[in-house]
């Protein structure tokens, strides 16, 4: 567990977070579990924490909380350089662009920042990273949501270029569809 780990939730709770409804639990439950899966699957301590923070921003479907973006020097100097600009990209992709640049196989992968309207070229390390956070923040919250065809193609998508391990996941999380009762 990260030293600074309650560093950050009580950032989290400060800014009322643990009181956002998100996907039949709390925002922050959805945060923490989130962080505790990239953990769980070995990735880097910035990684971790930018699955952490990885809507602190809003994203183009999550908007029930966002802090705005002049606050994004607080965020960086909480969890680092490295995991804020991750978050950030999280919250600012066009989710479109982000889709075509994981069929894409050519590098550099290049997305679209649905705020500024500039496309941002993610070195294969960033993309990498980038399609993590977002692949498990899907697996983490699609039972509970029950949205299973949202972007299926392309979280399948995220998992192949991932490899195993992240296929792995997917087709553990995506066998639960129908075996469920409704949330």
């Amino acid at each position: 567990m990260d030293k600074d780990y309650k560093r950050f939730t009580d950032f989290l709770v400060g800014i009322g977070i643990d009181e956002i409804p998100h996907t039949h639990k709390s925002y922050l439950a959805h945060l923490v579990a989130l962080y505790r899966w990239l953990e769980a699957e070995g990735c880097p301590e910035d990684v971790c924490r930018a699955g952490m923070f990885h809507s602190i921003y809003g994203t183009e479907k999550f908007q029930g909380f966002t802090l705005p973006l002049e606050r994004r020097g607080d965020v960086r100097a909480l969890i680092g350089e490295r995991a804020e600009h991750l978050a950030y990209l999280n919250c600012a992709m066009d989710r479109a662009s982000f889709d075509r640049a994981v069929r894409s196989a050519s590098e550099p992968h290049t997305i679209v920042d649905r705020i500024t309207g500039a496309e941002v070229a993610l070195c294969a390390r960033d993309f990498d990273d980038l399609c993590r956070i977002h692949l498990f923040d899907w697996l983490e919250q699609v039972p509970r949501s029950r949205e299973w065809d949202y972007r299926r193609s392309a979280y399948r998508d995220m998992a192949r270029h991932l490899g195993s391990g992240a296929e792995q996941a997917y087709e553990h999380v995506f066998a639960q569809e129908g075996a469920q009762s409704p949330a």
